[in-house]
This record gives C-alpha cells, sequence and structure tokens, in this order.
C-alpha cells in the first residue's frame, strides 16, 4: 500500500510559486527685525491662556494601562488651537491628543488686556480606571506675542495643565498590537496584521505564509475583520502584506478564544482591525520598496465638514519576477477611503470603502498567461453614530454591501454578492454596569462557474462545494460588563444567531441552524500591578474551507461546526515597565471541517477530505513577557507549550500541524541620531510525519532569524521625517522541512525554502 502523504504534501507544488516574494514653533518664525535702539520699556505682564473647559481626548482604543502626554500648543489670539505639537507621549495616546486638540478653545493671552498668541504646554494624564475627573485649574505659558522679540522672562510659570482622561479596560485575554509598536517589529514589514505570528496561540502553517491555527483551530475557522465588517482575505498572495494600508491601521486585536459577543459565526480565533479616526490636521506618508508602493494622506474636509483618510497600495512584482523566473505572473493592489462628515457634535456619518486584488499566472514561452489564481473583492460600509448621555453612550447604525470574486481559468469562477446590515447600542447604566447589545443580519448570494477540465470529473463531493447558493444570517448579541466590586469585573454575553442557506443546483435543498452561544469573562485585581483574567464561551460557525478565501462558502449541509474555548491566566506589572501574562488554554471542537489538520489528503478524493468532519481538542500554556517596541529599548518574549489533537476512526491523534513548541525572542532599540535597529528569532518544532502513525516521529524543528534597521532624518524643519528601512525575513537562509517520505534505510525529506524576504525600503511622511 503506498503510504499516506503529509496533508502539506498537496501544499507542496504551490509554494515554489506562492514563495518567490512575498523645537521652534511657527508663529516665532515671523519675528519683525528689532527697531532703533531705545531704553527698554518696563515689562508688561503676560496672562497665559486659560482652557474655557476642560481638556478633553478620549482614551484610545488599543491604549492599555496609565500614559502621559505632553503636548506643546499654539493657542491664537481668537483662543482657537493653531497647531499641536508633541513633545513627549507613546502611541496610541499620542495621535488621540493630537486628533482631540483642534477642538480645544480657550481664553487667549493678553499682554496689557490685549489679546495675543502664545505657547502653551499640557501635560495630558489617561488612565484605565473609572474615575470621576478631577477639576482642572487654569494652565500657566510662557506667551510671545507673534512679530516683536521676546519679552524679558518674568517669574516662573506655575504648574502646566493636567489632565485625566477615562477609557475602557481591554477585554480579558485580548492580545493588541499598536502600529507604532509593529513599525520596529523585524519580520513584520511594518505590517500590524503580519505580527499576528509572534504571539502566543498561534501555529503558522509554512514560515512567511501569512494562514496559521490559533489554539488549534484551523485557518478557516479564524476570523478576519475590519471595523466591524468581516474580511474575506486578510493578506495578499504569498508572501505579500496584508490587504489594508498599515498606515490606516490604529491596533490590530487577537482574541484567542472566549471573545467577547460583539463577535462570532467563527469557532476559532478573531483577528480585529481598527481604522484610526481621520485627523482634522494635514498629514500623508508614503514608502516604496522593493516589490510595492504605498500611501496615505488624510486632511479636513472643506467647511470644517469633518475629515477624510485614504490609503492603498500597488506591487510591481511582474518586472521583478521577469528577472528572477520567466513563468510566473504575480501582482496585487488594494486601496482604503474614509470619510467622516460631523452632521452634529454629537452626531458622525462615515463611509469606509476598502478592497484588494490579487494575480497568480504562469507564462509559457510565447508569453500566454494561465490563470491560476485571481482574487477581488470590494466593501461599501455607511454607518452613522450618535452619542448620548455620558462618554461611553452611543448608537451605531450601519450598512454593508461587498461583492467577492475568485477566478481560477477563464470561465472558472466563484462570485459573493453581499448585503449585510448592523445596529449596536453601549450604555452605562451605572458606574458600575455597561450594557452593549447588537443585532445583525446579512445576505449572500453565490454563483459559480466550474471548468475544471478532466481534473475533478466525476467527484461530485468537490464540485458540490461550489453549489450556487443564498445564505441568511440573523444575530442577535448582548453583554454587560459587571464592576461587582472594585476589584472585580465580571461580563457575562450571549449570542444568538440564525442561519439558512438554500442550494439552487446540485440537488436543490434547505438548511436552518440555530446557535445559542454563551460567554462569560472575568478580571480580578490581586492587587495594583497583578491581574487575573478569565476567558470562556461557546464559538458557533458555518462549514468552512480549508483556507479562507473570497467568494468561498459552503452551504449548512452537515451541520455547524462548534466550539468550547476557555482560558485563564496571570497579567503582572513588572519593574521596567515590563508586562508579563502566563495563561492556560482548553479548547474542544465538534463537528469540525479540517482537512489539513484532521488526517492525510487523499488526491484521488479531494472533495471527500474537504467535507469530511472530526472532533478534537487543543491545551496548552501561553507565556508572554513584553516591554512597548516603542520604548528606547524594548521587546518580547512569547512561548506557547500546546497539544492539538484530533479523534478519528475512534482514535485520538495529534493533529497533522500540531507543534508542540513555538517560541518567538524580538528586541529594538533607538541608537539615538534616527537610528534604531532589531532582530528576531523565531523557533518552532516540527508536526507529526503522519499523525495517524505518532510513532514514526516528527519532522525536524525550524529556526528563522529576521533583523531590521532604520535610519531616520526630520525634515521641513521638523515637520516631516523620511527614513531609510532594511529589513529581511529569515536572513540566514534556513530551509524548512514539509514531508518526510518512507524510502529504502530511512525517510527522505522535501524541504522548501530558503523562503527568505529581503526589503530595502524609503519612507517619509509629514
Amino acid at each position: 500500500m503506498p503510504p499516506r502523504r503529509c496533508p502539506v504534501h498537496a501544499l507542496a507544488a504551490a509554494l515554489p510559486a506562492l514563495l518567490v516574494l512575498g523645537p521652534a514653533l511657527p508663529v516665532l518664525a515671523q519675528s519683525a527685525p528689532p527697531a532703533a535702539a531705545k531704553p527698554a520699556p518696563a515689562p508688561v505682564p503676560v496672562v497665559p491662556p486659560s482652557p474655557l473647559a476642560p481638556l478633553h481626548a478620549d482614551y484610545p482604543e488599543g491604549g492599555q494601562g496609565d500614559a502621559q502626554v505632553v503636548v506643546a500648543l499654539v493657542v491664537n489670539a481668537d483662543g482657537a488651537v493653531r497647531t499641536a505639537r508633541i513633545v513627549s507621549g507613546d502611541e496610541p495616546f499620542a495621535a488621540a491628543v493630537l486628533a482631540a486638540s483642534s477642538s480645544w478653545r480657550f481664553a487667549p493671552a493678553t499682554r496689557d488686556g490685549k489679546p495675543l498668541a502664545a505657547t502653551i504646554k499640557a501635560v495630558i494624564h489617561f488612565t484605565a480606571t473609572v474615575l470621576e475627573p478631577p477639576a482642572v485649574t487654569p494652565s500657566a505659558a510662557v506667551a510671545t506675542a507673534p512679530g516683536k522679540p521676546a519679552e524679558p522672562p518674568g517669574p516662573p510659570p506655575p504648574k502646566a495643565l493636567e489632565v485625566t482622561v477615562h477609557g475602557e479596560q481591554p477585554a480579558p485575554g485580548v492580545q493588541s498590537f499598536t502600529r507604532a509598536e509593529v513599525r520596529l517589529l523585524p519580520g513584520a514589514f511594518g505590517d500590524p496584521f503580519r505580527a499576528i505570528d509572534a504571539l502566543p496561540g498561534v501555529t503558522p502553517l509554512v514560515s512567511g505564509l501569512p494562514f496559521f491555527y490559533v489554539r488549534g483551530a484551523p485557518p478557516g475557522n479564524v476570523g478576519y475583520f475590519l471595523d466591524g465588517i468581516r474580511v474575506p482575505l486578510l493578506y495578499h498572495i504569498g508572501l505579500g502584506p496584508s490587504v489594508v494600508n498599515p498606515a490606516i491601521i490604529d491596533r490590530v486585536d487577537l482574541y484567542s478564544g472566549g471573545y467577547p459577543a460583539s463577535y462570532g459565526r467563527y469557532a476559532g480565533g478573531i483577528v480585529a482591525g481598527e481604522t484610526r479616526e481621520p485627523d482634522p490636521a494635514w498629514h500623508a506618508e508614503a514608502n516604496i520598496r522593493l516589490v510595492d508602493a504605498g500611501a496615505m494622506a488624510q486632511g479636513p474636509l472643506p467647511d470644517d465638514l469633518g475629515s477624510f483618510i485614504v490609503a492603498g497600495r500597488y506591487s510591481y512584482t511582474a518586472a521583478l519576477l521577469s528577472v528572477i523566473s520567466s513563468s510566473i505572473d504575480l501582482a496585487y493592489w488594494d486601496y482604503q477611503a474614509r470619510v467622516n462628515f460631523k452632521v452634529t457634535p454629537r452626531d458622525t456619518l462615515t463611509v469606509f470603502a476598502f478592497g484588494a486584488h490579487d494575480f497568480l499566472g504562469t507564462k509559457d514561452q510565447t508569453g500566454d498567461v494561465t490563470t491560476l489564481f485571481d482574487t477581488t473583492f470590494h466593501r461599501l460600509d455607511l454607518r452613522y453614530d450618535h452619542r448620548f448621555g455620558g462618554p461611553d453612550d452611543r448608537i451605531r447604525e450601519a450598512i454593508t454591501l461587498g461583492f467577492d470574486n475568485t477566478t481560477f481559468a477563464p470561465g472558472t469562477f466563484v462570485d459573493d454578492y453581499l448585503i449585510a446590515a448592523r445596529s449596536e447600542i453601549t450604555k452605562r447604566v451605572s458606574d458600575s454596569v455597561l450594557v452593549r447589545a447588537g443585532l445583525d443580519a446579512q445576505l449572500d448570494a453565490f454563483k459559480s462557474t466550474l471548468d475544471f477540465g478532466t481534473t475533478f470529473t466525476g467527484d461530485n463531493a468537490f464540485t458540490s462545494l461550489f453549489a450556487d447558493h443564498t445564505e441568511t444570517t440573523v444575530g442577535l448579541r448582548a453583554d454587560a460588563v459587571l464592576a461587582i466590586t472594585p476589584r472585580l469585573e465580571v461580563t457575562p454575553g450571549v449570542r444568538l444567531d440564525f442561519f439558512g442557506s438554500k442550494r439552487w443546483n446540485q440537488g436543490p435543498a434547505s438548511f436552518t441552524a440555530v446557535a445559542v452561544d454563551p460567554r462569560l469573562a472575568a478580571r480580578f485585581v490581586v492587587r495594583k500591578d497583578l491581574r487575573v483574567v478569565a476567558a470562556t464561551g461557546v464559538a458557533s460557525q458555518p462549514p468552512s474551507f480549508i483556507l479562507p478565501g473570497p467568494g468561498f462558502a459552503r452551504d449548512l449541509e452537515g451541520g455547524l461546526q462548534r466550539s468550547f474555548q476557555s482560558s485563564v491566566g496571570i497579567e503582572a506589572d513588572l519593574p521596567w515597565d515590563v508586562s508579563a501574562t502566563v495563561t492556560g488554554f482548553r479548547d474542544a471542537f465538534f463537528n469540525l471541517t479540517d482537512a489539513l489538520g484532521a488526517t492525510s489528503l487523499d488526491p484521488n478524493n479531494i472533495g471527500g477530505n474537504l467535507q469530511s468532519r472530526v472532533d478534537g481538542d487543543s491545551y496548552g500554556l501561553e507565556v508572554m513577557l513584553r516591554r512597548r517596541l516603542t520604548r528606547r529599548l524594548g521587546g518580547l518574549i512569547s512561548y506557547t507549550l500546546s497539544r492539538s489533537e484530533r479523534v478519528i476512526a475512534g482514535d485520538v491523534v495529534p493533529s497533522a500541524f500540531d507543534r508542540t513548541h513555538i517560541l518567538n525572542v524580538a528586541g529594538s532599540y533607538d541608537f539615538g541620531h534616527g537610528i534604531k535597529g532589531g532582530s528576531r528569532m523565531m523557533l518552532y518544532t516540527g508536526f507529526p510525519i503522519d499523525n495517524l502513525e505518532p510513532q514514526r516521529g516528527r519532522v525536524p524543528a525550524f529556526f528563522r532569524f529576521d533583523a531590521r534597521l532604520e535610519k531616520r532624518w526630520s525634515i521641513v524643519n521638523g515637520r516631516g521625517w523620511l527614513s531609510l528601512v532594511l529589513e529581511g525575513q529569515n536572513v540566514f537562509g534556513a530551509k524548512e522541512t514539509i514531508q518526510e517520505t518512507p524510502v529504502t534505510g530511512g525517510y527522505q525529506a522535501t524541504r522548501i525554502g530558503p523562503v527568505t524576504i529581503p526589503s530595502i525600503g524609503l519612507e517619509g511622511g509629514f
């Protein structure tokens, strides 16, 4: 009997193609020349600006713990803020202060009763603890009249303005990266979504390929969201970046399990990105690298109607590939545009559009191109936000339109036309109770035209996966953040989802399913620097494909996939601003579609493999030590010890992609003079040679080393910057074993690589 094939063998043929690439202020600059010498007048007292209302900046999403930002303001003679410059403070808090400063108003500085422009410094404190804001006292500042010599120094200024701002605690167990931090993570190429594999609980499929298991859940069971909108494909083809320009990203959250009730319909983890609020001040960034170029711009709308942000990226890999390989054609692009209209001080209308395209093909000697993979998706989201009552009270109404397409060859494609709506409300009932609820619905119409020639002739199980059908999904969810005591916070929640699908061809049929998914999370503060967090819940999902993709969807035949997710951990704040987490987890899976992890692929029965269902579980320990990379010396250590299992024919066996140990160590250092450098090491052990026969052992471990070096220059009198970035993934050229086949006298290893991704980039902005 021929030996079983490793489940990644089917990917091996495609991998070679996929892995080819993978402090003077402006007001002072206008000083007039001094007049003829005359006796110096006596100093005239200057009255500094004072705020007309307590200064306020929203606690930023993605922020964690307490923070302080010092901002220098130029206050006009009419009391408006002309410019704001961050003196000190880390992201995302600095960005929150800049965004809020344009709305601050002051009683202007005066000399001899006449208003004048002035400079002022404010110290803004952020705290994650919900407290009543302290009284704000007027700030003192040293003011300088434009167009006149500086007055002799007066008495020492009083203490600077101090403001306390409040925000919500992150959900228990969530792990986050901000864009500012990810820029410095070697091997992530400044992309927050590509940094996910540095977090504990994440198991790479193959190094460099942006698909992964999360606590044992396969790639098709991991949900991707952007501003609450489901994204069908998060990464460009091969080793490309994510389909969202990093310049518009505020933060990326990884919910490994037991996530809030606001997310659902996935039996694995959730990767959720949030875009930044468009800044009413003009700002732009651009970068050019070996394989692509991108840009972002944001600014105000006319007549103070609101603000906008646009971004995009375009690859020119075709020209580069023509030098490396004449037989591969690879290209991608993406776009994002967000406009915020200020309807009233409490009402905002937002239009958000984004999309992406990827193409992979082969060229023959005549230049004719054969399509292997061609995907496109678009999303248009219109949402209305209304704030009422207190700072936590808000309502959102939204509607989303979308189109997905994947083409395998001319005349062979799958399409999805979708319309979705969602309604959300958050209300603080009391100091100790915050209630959140939502209702959403989505309708998808899937259409396919298949012409695989003789490749899958007779494989009815495969072609049935692409049956024309419609899907209707309606969900209702609610949870409440309850401060039981000053030390204990509990968040109970529940999702109720209705699923319906109707198949129009290949044996017309209708299917329905209902899921009731309870959730419970808790945080207990042992002391200020030590917390215990726990999260548990049930998650349900319709049948999924082996990997996510635009237009890929299956009807409900076979029923829902379900998982029971649970974790408990300890969070500690250590000396030198180091945070530490230790988390134990166990997830159980039922009726799972996991063709890769369940058993070896049978090349003669692809459809059967994709339709098979299995049960299983995953359990382990996750450790994370982290000092934010935005510090002069920052870094992280993440380690996962885990076991992922499947039940096959009554036997409990390892998942085909079970890796026992996964270790990431990364560091970054600011050498001064605009020079920053860092490195990262990733090590993981191999998966089973044959998961149905564990005694055969495992493939060898894999080690990867990444490096990054940046030199930044300040330009345009400090208003802009320019950076040269050298970065590489797998710079030592390590090869990875993906299969070992029995041969006479032992095993023959199949290796890929070295998958080495060099990058030379020029970045700039203002």
